[in-house]
């Protein structure tokens, strides 16, 4: 580890942290590992009491951290009195779904992923937070980016028409960063996760991801005794899978350590086509019945598979758990869980 790299066992001790979407699948296992950390002072916001969506909210939730507005409407930069060098956001509320939930509400899906970030970052940045972290989308990238997606490839296409209006939502919070530092030195870094998966996932059919949609048909035809499941497309696109907890690591190293605006992939730099993964998918829940491929749905974009080293390089992240160790661990989990009620399908800033 290089000697300019604080020390992620004492890094968090005498920080505050709130986490936007620390209910939910991924922030649920950064307020984790947080804890893990050290970190005392976690706050974690619930819809129910701050929406994100509403500027109001937001001031209200920045005040109940600690923080105050430092900045006034000319634009000057927090003094050393007024600026909060002990706290840090982690932005990780986002309204999430697969294809069909993208393609249900593309408006809402634009909507509330653009307001709860810029929002957020603006009324952080003028209540002088030390740190603000955006966790963005491989949603952001174009259609046919080439293999392995490099961060420098983001403006060069538009993104896949399924989900390009949360991809894009999400990209304009990166061009926010970036502008936030060059004029007011404000110190937001953003990362781009890949496609997640992993316990704690939501698995409701209506908006879940291809992973744990998967999961769910095969363990429920088994229940049922059919014989077969049907699966959207013709399973040649190809995606990288990061497990949760490898992601949450990520985010927290970044955090730590990355203090540029320039986007960084987070990914496990594991590619397999959606086809070999419904396979796999089936072998690993036992079920053995066939398998149809529906080619009236949309196969979303043809590949994905991202450049980590970016990642590695600025932060040293990599990660640790293999695919088949994590699917099987994300099986056992929804077994376990099978007969609790879904997730909340929509605004995933609280679970």
């Amino acid at each position: 580890m290089p000697a300019s790299w604080p020390n992620s066992e004492t890094f968090w001790h005498n920080k505050r942290v709130v986490v936007t979407g620390g209910g939910g699948f991924l922030g649920s296992h950064v307020v984790a590992r947080l804890r893990d950390r050290g970190a005392r002072e976690i706050m974690v916001p619930r819809q129910a009491d701050y929406d994100l969506r509403d500027l109001q909210a937001i001031r209200r939730l920045l005040r109940d951290a600690g923080a105050h507005p430092a900045v006034g409407s000319n634009g000057s930069q927090p003094s050393a009195a007024t600026s909060h060098p002990e706290l840090i956001i982690i932005h990780l509320a986002a309204r999430v779904g697969g294809i069909g939930a993208n393609r249900a509400h593309p408006a809402e899906f634009f909507y509330d992923n653009l307001m709860m970030g810029v929002q957020l970052l603006h009324e952080s940045w003028r209540a002088g937070v030390a740190k603000f972290v955006v966790a963005g989308t491989v949603c952001a990238y174009p259609k046919f980016t080439p293999v392995p997606f490099k961060e420098e490839d983001l403006w060069n296409g538009y993104p896949e028409e399924t989900n390009a209006p949360y991809g894009l939502a999400k990209k304009m919070l990166l061009v926010q960063s970036q502008t936030y530092r060059e004029q007011y030195g404000f110190n937001s870094i953003f990362v781009l996760p890949t496609n997640l998966y992993g316990p704690g996932d939501n698995f409701d059919p209506e908006s879940s991801h291809v992973i744990p949609a998967l999961i769910r048909k095969c363990v429920e035809a088994q229940a049922r005794g059919e014989e077969e499941i049907v699966a959207w497309g013709d399973g040649s696109p190809t995606r990288e899978f990061l497990y949760v907890e490898d992601a949450a690591e990520g985010i927290l190293l970044a955090a730590e350590r990355y203090n540029r605006s320039d986007p960084v992939n987070i990914g496990s730099a594991f590619e397999i086509s959606i086809r070999e993964l419904t396979e796999t998918v089936a072998r690993v829940t036992g079920f053995d019945g066939r398998i149809v491929w529906d080619t009236s749905k949309p196969n979303g974009q043809p590949r994905r598979k991202l450049d980590t080293s970016r990642a590695t390089e600025y932060f040293g992240f990599q990660a640790a758990t293999t695919f088949d160790v994590g699917l099987q661990r994300t099986v056992e989990w929804y077994r376990r869980h099978a007969a609790a009620p879904a997730p909340a399908t929509l605004a995933q800033q609280a679970a």
